[in-house]
């Protein structure tokens, strides 16, 4: 099995990839401990503050068995950084041709932005079997995915943004969506006042709500 078949089926196991905004690296430690603790070892650290790269480390150097991975990959030189310090796969919010050859060329897991058939095209072109859809909700959610799954029939989906625990049962029940990406167990708020109690609750609830919709 290669290195992105073993992520792609770690993924589709937890169902959903807690998607991460760290400001302070301070705050790596304890968030790890409450996804892992709540039953979803597995974080998507977005690559929009300063202490994204610092945050990875310490998560993957903490909690070896977490699947961490970067989000809101921009530029080649993020790919690198986010792999030196421990992440396990890559995600971009768009179809950026030169982060994805970049990443199948060094064997780095990669789930491109799609929004539209033609980008869909381009990832099929690399021999890509899953995508990231975004902004989920914002461009017709589960009916958009349908909608194109249909032509690319070998086609799967990450969708990501706008996805929360009231709407989650509309996509997973979708057998062509392998996990969603979601912010609302790790809301930036509860981070910021150290509330890891509340995001572990979450957690437990966001884990029992897959187990119940995938029965």
């Amino acid at each position: 099995m290669s290195k992105m078949d073993a992520m792609i089926e770690l993924i589709e196991k937890t169902g959903v990839v807690p998607v991460v905004v760290l400001e302070d690296a301070k705050d790596a430690e304890p968030l790890a401990k409450a996804l892992c603790e709540g039953g979803l070892p597995c974080a998507e650290v977005t690559f929009r503050t300063a202490a994204a790269a610092d945050c990875i480390r310490i998560m993957s150097e903490k909690y070896p068995e977490m699947l961490v991975g970067a989000g809101t990959v921009l530029t080649t030189e993020q790919v690198d950084r986010a792999v030196a310090n421990g992440a396990k796969f890559i995600v971009s919010p768009g179809f950026d041709p030169e982060i994805v050859d970049y990443c199948l060329e060094k064997d780095i897991p990669v789930f491109p932005g799609v929004i539209t058939p033609s980008e869909v095209a381009q990832a099929v072109k690399r021999g890509l079997k899953v995508v990231k859809f975004f902004p989920a909700e914002q461009f017709g959610g589960v009916a958009t995915i349908k909608a194109m799954a249909a032509p690319y029939v070998g086609l799967k989906f990450m969708p990501t943004g706008g996805v929360n625990a009231k709407n989650l049962e509309s996509y997973l029940s979708f057998n062509k969506i392998i996990a969603c990406g979601g912010s609302w167990m790790v809301k930036g708020d509860l981070v910021k006042a150290g509330k890891f109690d509340e995001i572990k609750a979450l957690t437990e609830e966001a884990v029992k709500l897959v187990a119940d919709i995938r029965k």
